[in-house]
């Protein structure tokens, strides 16, 4: 009969740890004030804007629409440090760089991003220099 008791404190602490990862994982949720913005760059104009994104379980997702669109998906870690990914559709020319990209032709763009409490922010990987703001709301 004792041994049904050494088990107890064991399944007690499994069944603990896994609520509290379980808490970890969703303490990003909720909506984001997510800001982008990108200096000039060779002969493109600079620009920023904000749309409001979501984090479920972890899992980010924003998108902005017209006139050129973006959506950023990815997932946030625990400790915070995300790999998100932007994918969209260009709008006026004046904004791309070479200027002769057509409007709506289809770019990609990976975010190294770290969110810490109710902020965060991120830079985008290769191509043109941008920055993302993060704010929770």
């Amino acid at each position: 009969m004792r041994y049904p008791n050494r088990l107890l404190p064991a399944l007690l602490l499994t069944l603990l740890s896994s609520v509290s990862f379980a808490n970890d994982a969703q303490r990003f949720d909720g909506n984001w004030l997510t800001t982008v913005s990108c200096a000039n760059y060779r002969d493109a104009l600079g620009f920023s804007y904000q749309f409001v994104s979501t984090v479920k379980d972890g899992v980010f997702h924003g998108t902005e629409g017209e006139p050129g669109s973006l959506a950023i998906d990815g997932t946030i870690p625990t400790d915070g440090h995300a790999s998100l990914y932007a994918k969209g559709r260009t709008g006026s020319q004046r904004y791309v760089p070479g200027r002769d990209t057509p409007k709506g032709t289809e770019f990609g763009y990976n975010i190294d991003a770290r969110f810490e409490g109710s902020t965060g922010t991120g830079t985008r990987v290769e191509g043109r220099p941008c920055t993302l703001k993060f704010a929770k709301q």
